[in-house]
């Protein structure tokens, strides 16, 4: 049977923060694209392989390509991607067309560690079911929750499975649904078992590869950094806390977690006065043992006069990288009678996730009032408290 695999190098990759492109990044010398290649190329049951790339791309993917070891024939002339990434998948099974192939394989590029015996099963679950996506058992409680992040029901994770790529199909099967989804104006699958489910046909599971990791942000590709080398990092978790607090003034907005929040009041501070961001950014710090806020943008400083207090918990980020450790997780309490967290909540969470490099469920944020006591409770102002958790290389004393 004839099998062709399809690779996705068309993203962004924004979440894994500033630079080139993901796929295009180095993983040990070498393009993170240049690691995914190979085992689709060198497999013996994919007759050809096409690479979707942004049309900004080209010279970094020949670049990547030019270190591939023997890419030989199978490697076709690359696909031009689309506004989408469904887009752009359909851009490469267009451009597989004329070969007829009988099945295909979807892999992201960001997946460097997809191994033969995956392959293997991938191409097996296509012939048995012509539709098919490696999952793997989830091992945390899942929690569906409701506009105001009340839970609305815990689905039974027995049932529940993280999907990987490569993701396998019948050629003609797939590329119908791709071209159907297109003339109903629908672009935003990003999965395209859940867009094969969209067209009304059946998708089957097959066991995924807990290593078949997604690099997604800048902590997985330290982690593959370190799968490279061989290594097993040895790990010391700290806990850092911080506290924050600002008077309100005159003024419209306060800034929270990010996000300006309409409000009747404004705070008296040197920056912008986000309590949320300032209390994270002081847990970060105490978790490395390296000050606090007020040492790295001192007050005193006029540059630091009403600034965006994004930078200041990406610094404290970007701090715990150069050390060689790890994020993992940001937990706020915001203390105050008003504004409300309630509306903004969700906001204030994806904001502080895009800020830190975080996936989602790494960033808690909570609210109390203090019962009318104190000086939250006579609404004279608004203070957060925070707790950071992060993980550093284990220095031997």
């Amino acid at each position: 049977m004839s099998v062709a695999a399809l690779i996705v190098a068309a993203g962004r990759g924004s979440r894994a923060g500033e630079g080139i492109p993901k796929q295009y990044r180095e993983l040990r010398g070498m393009p993170v694209l240049s690691r995914t290649l190979p085992a689709f190329l060198a497999h013996p049951g994919i007759s050809h392989t096409v690479v979707v790339i942004h049309p900004d791309d080209r010279a970094l993917y020949e670049d990547s390509v030019a270190v591939v070891p023997s890419p030989g024939p199978k490697l076709l002339r690359c696909a031009r991607g689309g506004q989408t990434r469904q887009d752009s998948v359909r851009s490469g099974l267009e451009a597989l067309a004329g070969l007829e192939p009988e099945y295909v394989l979807v892999h992201d590029a960001a997946r460097p560690f997809a191994g033969r015996d995956l392959i293997d099963r991938a191409i097996a679950a296509a012939a048995r079911w012509g539709a098919a996506v490696p999952g793997t058992p989830v091992t945390d409680t899942i929690k569906v929750i409701g506009d105001q992040s009340e839970v609305l029901a815990t689905p039974d994770r027995s049932r529940l499975r993280a999907v990987q790529t490569p993701q396998a199909f019948r050629f003609s099967l797939l590329l119908d649904a791709h071209r159907r989804a297109a003339s109903a104006g629908l672009h935003t699958f990003t999965d395209d078992g859940a867009l094969t489910e969209w067209a009304g046909l059946p998708v089957h599971v097959f066991d995924g590869d807990t290593g078949n990791i997604k690099l997604t942000h800048a902590s997985d590709f330290q982690e593959a950094e370190r799968r490279l080398k061989g290594e097993t990092m040895a790990y010391v978790t700290r806990l850092g806390t911080g506290f924050d607090v600002h008077a309100f003034g005159d003024g419209d907005h306060v800034w929270l977690g990010g996000i300006r929040v309409p409000h009747d009041r404004g705070v008296l501070a040197h920056s912008d006065g986000d309590v949320i961001l300032h209390a994270l950014t002081d847990a970060i710090l105490g978790a490395l043992a390296d000050g606090d806020i007020g040492t790295h943008f001192p007050p005193s400083d006029p540059q630091w006069r009403g600034a965006s207090s994004d930078q200041f918990l990406a610094h404290a980020v970007e701090l715990v990288a150069k050390r060689g450790g790890i994020v993992d997780h940001l937990d706020t309490t915001l203390l105050c009678e008003k504004p409300r967290l309630g509306p903004h909540r969700e906001a204030m969470r994806q904001r502080i996730a895009e800020i830190a490099g975080l996936r989602l469920d790494q960033v808690s944020l909570k609210a109390t009032t203090t019962e009318k006591l104190g000086f939250t409770g006579r609404a004279e102002g608004i203070a957060a408290q925070a707790a950071a958790t992060i993980r550093l290389p284990e220095v031997s004393a």
